[in-house]
């Protein structure tokens, strides 16, 4: 997308005006999906059914003494939508940072749509419309101010908020504001040029840091209301359904407010929604009420329950059996087939065949699942951390059979999410908790509850086959095995898709009962590990260079010849080329050890280098230079941050994080068991990213895939050996250092 300035055709309809403010101002909403459709119709369609995308809105608030507002309606889970967002409206409205009030807005599907934190597509979506936003706002401001002169708003010139005619008279948005919310919506509205940037490109603190580093209330566990009691929840393993349960001990602890069952309006729900049993159990389960969230969940440990099983609970050990089995036969859906794979791996002169295994993970959200509800007769008024508001509040409206419009959702800051806080059970729950209790409650879960009765990133396996004719790779074939669901529409059109004549993608499921679903980079997380990994070894079967074979597999790629393809092979090339630089491949020392990958997803381009270093006879990761072709970068304190949690998350679970299961129960139930990357094992992450003026892509998400190649193949290159299951650390003996020979 061109990110020139552009006439854009505005229609009416696209925006919500109303001057009636408290005060007097001008509230300024624009209907994003609508000024964006034109734009985005003519780009692949994007397979975000999961994660129910919908419309979106932005809105302005400009008071009487100039002071600007900007509603952020997306749910703020970290990735700094609620800073980056409105920093583009501002740029565009013209208007000094220093001077804009940032809100987070309620759930309002009148104004606002698309009110989701998820897909790292926030920005991509939002950027032309965000833009238009501020644009329009200011056309109408000067146009006021030219009236008011009597002189054409082209004499006019704006900076920071502060309106100058020819002459050199001034006046501040506030002193024309009322005159502004009278007038038409400007059908064409011009946009700055990257040059004329004064907010975007600037580094940015969050518009919450204050708030974040002095403990005020923000979060969704800060949440509090007047005669609202804590919810603690005995919910069953997987497979199980309650028979009953003993809460005499229970009842006669100190802080108890009531105990009772939940669970017939969930499945009075499934019957009208049964999508909803993927995310939550159709059993009952024990609601122990109790005056904090101390005595509430000491209470629910005293609860003795009786469960019988439903299915069969599942284990591990089944699941590894089951997936290569799947892999073993030939019932397979086919996501994307060219060639004939089958006749090149028969005329092939070379064939390499891999598979890679990587096990279930938890979210493992800092701030645990939380939600507070207060149904009453007049109205449910639910508060809490949730990145799909709109498909909870609908939930929760059929649930209770209350209209939509009776469902009062408000956005607290969330304490990480990772997809986990797409699914909203724990919204649910609460709501059914407080509409039994008649009073408003707060759902807590423990770390334990976390663990035991989550929303899972599923278990896959990967069998990857590829064939070498006359030093060429001809034939390419993915297969995938999956627990309960496999990769989304777009991915087997991601690299190498398009580099290969004979190339397929092929996937098969197996329907567990333990919920799964989106952990951050959904699928592409451990699939670009095993693809990254499969292309070095390739490379070494062949006997070329590892960067070279990238290189030339991408010179295949003919997007224009092929619209599915979703991968910008020359913007590939130039991330590979940079990460090659600045890296220094090739250059270090002996005892530096380097690992390269290239990937793409969500829309952005990344290459990764990884150093490993010997330290004590064991291999040390020290430093990832990651390398991001993201388009224009709003706030680079926001985006370093992405990237470089992105980058550690990945190192992280590829190296350390594991979750079985025996008997349909996790054999790890919090930290102690559970391993997580340490602040000692954190290598040094150094940011670049590609300044080409294109519209931005995803951040959120693209550097986390490629980190466990880098690591793998860096790791390979300390140990010579190949890493083909994670966690890395899983298979020890794989991690040894080759003693040196002692000549002499």
């Amino acid at each position: 997308m061109s990110t020139n300035p552009i006439h854009n055709s505005l229609s009416r309809r696209s925006f919500l005006r109303n001057s009636s403010l408290a005060g007097g101002g001008l509230l300024i909403g624009f209907n994003l999906f609508q000024a964006c459709k034109p734009k985005v119709i003519q780009e692949p369609a994007i397979d975000l059914a999961s994660l129910d995308y919908n419309d979106f809105n932005a809105f302005i608030k400009i008071a009487d003494n100039g002071a600007v507002t900007i509603f952020s309606p997306n749910p703020e889970v970290g990735q700094n939508v609620k800073t980056s967002m409105p920093m583009i409206i501002a740029e565009e409205l013209d208007v000094a940072w220093k001077d804009v009030y940032v809100e987070q807005g309620i759930l309002d599907t009148n104004n606002y749509t698309r009110q989701v934190a998820g897909g790292s597509q926030s920005i991509r979506f939002g950027w032309d419309a965000l833009r238009q936003t501020g644009a329009a706002a200011k056309q109408m401001l000067v146009s006021a101010a030219a009236a008011r002169w009597g002189v054409d708003p082209s004499e006019c010139t704006v900076s920071e908020g502060i309106i100058t005619n020819a002459a050199g008279e001034t006046l501040g948005y506030g002193d024309v504001v009322k005159e502004a919310a009278q007038l038409e919506v400007p059908e064409n509205v011009p946009l700055k040029k990257p040059s004329e940037y004064k907010i975007m490109g600037k580094p940015t603190p969050n518009v919450d840091i204050d708030e974040i580093i002095t403990g005020k209330p923000l979060y969704g566990m800060d949440y509090k209301a007047e005669g609202m009691v804590y919810a603690s929840v005995l919910r069953p393993t997987f497979g199980q359904k309650l028979v009953s349960y003993d809460d005499s001990e229970a009842r006669a602890m100190s802080g108890v407010v009531d105990i009772f069952t939940i669970g017939e309006k969930v499945r009075e729900l499934a019957e009208k929604e049964p999508s909803v049993l993927n995310i939550i159990s159709d059993s009952d389960k024990v609601v122990v009420l109790a005056n904090s969230t101390w005595e509430a969940m000491k209470a629910k440990n005293a609860i003795k329950a009786e469960w019988e099983e439903v299915t069969k609970p599942e284990s591990t050990e089944e699941h590894d059996k089951i997936l290569t089995g799947l892999l073993d036969g030939n019932k397979f859906d086919t996501r994307r087939s060219d060639g004939n794979v089958s006749k090149a791996f028969a005329e092939a002169d070379q064939v390499l065949e891999r598979t890679y295994e990587s096990p279930f993970l938890p979210h493992s959200c800092m701030e645990p699942m939380n939600f507070f509800a207060d149904i009453t007769a007049e109205k449910v008024h639910l508060v809490g951390p949730i990145q799909t508001p709109e498909r909870t509040a609908g939930f929760v409206s059929a649930l209770l059979g209350r209209a939509p419009e009776e469902i009062l959702l408000e956005m607290t800051r969330i304490g990480g999410g990772f997809g986990r806080r797409l699914y909203g059970d724990f919204a649910i729950e609460a709501a059914e908790i407080s509409d039994k209790a008649k009073k408003p409650v707060k759902l807590v879960y423990s770390r334990e509850d976390d663990m035991e009765d989550g929303i899972y990133r599923m278990s896959i396996k990967y069998r990857i086959k590829a064939g070498v004719k006359d030093g060429k790779v001809t034939a390419y074939h993915l297969k995938e095995a999956a627990v309960n669901s496999n990769m989304y529409g777009l991915v087997p059109n991601f690299f190498p898709a398009g580099a290969i004549p004979n190339y397929q993608v092929d996937t098969a499921s197996y329907q567990s009962n333990i919920t799964t679903g989106a952990w951050r980079a959904p699928y592409t997380n451990f699939l670009a590990s095993a693809e990254q990994s499969f292309f070095d070894e390739l490379a070494e079967l062949m006997e070329v260079d590892k960067i070279q074979l990238r290189l030339d597999l991408l010179d295949n790629v003919k997007p224009e010849e092929d619209e599915s393809i979703q991968y910008s092979p020359e913007r590939m090339k130039e991330v590979i080329r940079t990460a090659v630089e600045k890296s220094g491949w090739g250059k270090k020392p002996d005892n530096v050890y380097q690992g390269f990958v290239n990937y793409y997803c969500h829309n952005s381009h990344v290459a990764e280098v990884a150093d490993v270093e010997i330290e004590n006879g064991e291999p040390v990761i020290k430093k990832i230079t990651c390398v991001v072709d993201c388009g224009i970068v709003v706030n680079p304190l926001a985006a370093k941050n992405l990237v470089e949690g992105g980058v550690l998350d990945g190192v992280g679970h590829s190296m350390y994080s594991e979750l079985t299961f025996k008997d349909g129960k996790p054999t790890a139930t919090n930290f102690d068991g559970y391993r997580l990357i340490r602040m000692k094992e954190a290598p040094i992450v150094e940011t670049y990213f590609i300044d080409n003026g294109l519209s931005p892509t995803g951040l959120g998400e693209p550097t986390l895939p490629p980190a466990g190649g880098a690591v793998s193949n860096a790791l390979k290159a300390a140990t010579g050996n190949r890493l083909y299951k994670q966690p890395f650390t899983k298979t020890p003996e794989l991690l040894k250092v080759p003693e040196k020979e002692i000549i002499g």
